[in-house]
């Protein structure tokens, strides 16, 4: 009877349009009153701070700093003119440098909701320019800003390996070659559509440019390559490689692209403490929230009417992935992730999957949430920047939804491909 009511209680208040980290924490207030607990209440304080408490997490901010300075120092926008001096000539070629530019920037931000808002502002109006379908240029640069969460670095990794204990570094490493999948595969949908609706070609670049890009480029990719090679070197650890990136950007943006100045330091770190803010008190609450699932043995009831459907774990996978394509249709990425993670980690142990693997499914589809309505939060920034329908855009987004799902089923069965580089490394 309470569980039901705590449902109804929950679904109401989303309804009122309360953010879900105020949900999460008065949701369990209410258990705790409905459920005579109210002695928790003096323990929920140390509850809130020891969500926190975790070394792991450090690297949020760290690589949100790090995307501010590259932000501030003209490197983004230098890593989006060399996709476009190198394949900006081909049929389609702007919509091809909108999925290059997004994977570079991935190895960056790390955050799929930052990168859709950046590259909105960016390319579509580019892309206009062009001759390109407004339509068609939002939904693209949508689809394509879910690969950031996939490459390293990724926010919503760093969330998972915290919560279950799991390898930030082997996440980092199995996000890569499904982040170039995903990368290839809407690529393919832009060869397909550009020769179906015959998109506008831009000048080839001489042989002079693209040099010059090269050379102008190289400083900005440094910073992903540090990270990346740090962590296959085992020089450091994902965290200590967010302190390294921010060090790098700082001096690349400061001293070689003289775009970042001293001035605009004050408003980077405000954007960073913010931007934390936001995660990390989600993360408090749900801490408290996982009192209520741990009392009324969600964990339990779940694992034991998982198995009584089958004791196949691909058959389990399957039901996950349907499960998280819905969830992730009604909440936030991360909010679902740090509420399922504790209830599915049990079932990863029974069905014996690797606990990598399942983190980059769980990762991949909750960020497939971003194009998918009614809250798909990456939809209503896309839109608004944009200046584009909502209705429009869910619209012109349905084949890269379609391919995003094929290729995360894909991902699910392929369980080689995505440990390839962590069993490589030994993570």
């Amino acid at each position: 009877m309470i569980t039901a009511l705590i449902i109804g209680i929950f679904i109401l208040f989303l309804l009122m349009g309360i953010p879900i980290s105020l949900v999460l924490g008065m949701i369990t207030v209410v258990y705790f009153f409905l459920n005579g607990n109210t002695a928790l209440l003096d323990s929920t304080p140390m509850r809130l701070y020891s969500g926190l408490d975790n070394f792991g997490l450090l690297a949020i901010p760290l690589f949100m700093l790090a995307g501010e300075l590259m932000n501030g120092g003209g490197i983004t926008t230098r890593l989006v003119k060399f996709a476009k001096v190198f394949v900006g000539h081909v049929r389609g070629g702007l919509a091809y440098v909108t999925v290059v530019a997004n994977m570079f920037l991935a190895s960056i931000l790390g955050s799929a909701n930052a990168q859709a808002a950046m590259m909105s502002k960016i390319m579509v109006p580019e892309m206009e320019k062009e001759g390109y379908n407004k339509e068609f240029s939002s939904s693209l640069t949508l689809a394509s800003s879910i690969i950031a969460p996939i490459i390293p670095p990724s926010m919503i990794f760093i969330i998972y390996g915290t919560l279950s204990g799991t390898s930030i570094g082997g996440l980092f490493m199995a996000g890569i070659v499904p982040g170039l999948i995903y990368g290839a595969a809407f690529i393919s949908v832009i060869a397909y559509m550009g020769y179906k609706y015959n998109f506008p070609k831009s000048k080839k670049a001489t042989g002079k440019e693209m040099w010059e890009s090269t050379v102008k480029v190289l400083p900005a990719l440094v910073v992903p390559f540090v990270i990346i090679f740090g962590i296959l070197s085992g020089a450091f650890t994902a965290t200590e490689s967010a302190a390294v990136a921010c060090v790098i950007a700082f001096l690349v943006g400061m001293f070689f692209y003289r775009e970042l100045k001293w001035t605009s330091i004050p408003q980077i770190l405000i954007n960073t403490v913010v931007s934390t803010a936001t995660v990390t008190f989600l993360i408090a609450m749900a801490n408290i929230f996982g009192w209520l699932i741990a009392f009324e043995q969600i964990p339990q009831v779940f694992a034991d009417s998982m198995l009584s459907i089958s004791e196949n774990p691909f058959v389990f996978l399957l039901l996950v992935n349907i499960m998280l394509l819905i969830v992730g249709m009604l909440l936030d990425g991360i909010a679902a992730l740090i509420i399922l993670v504790p209830v599915f980690m049990p079932l990863v142990t029974s069905f014996d999957i690797d606990p990598i693997h399942f983190g980059v499914i769980i990762c991949i589809n909750l960020t497939i949430g971003l194009l998918t309505p009614p809250v798909g939060t990456g939809l209503f920034i896309v839109s608004s920047i944009a200046e584009v329908r909502f209705e429009k855009l869910v619209k012109s987004s349905a084949p890269f939804l379609v391919v995003a799902i094929a290729i995360l089923f894909l991902i699910t069965y392929l369980e080689d491909a995505v440990l390839w580089i962590p069993r490589m490394i030994g993570l």
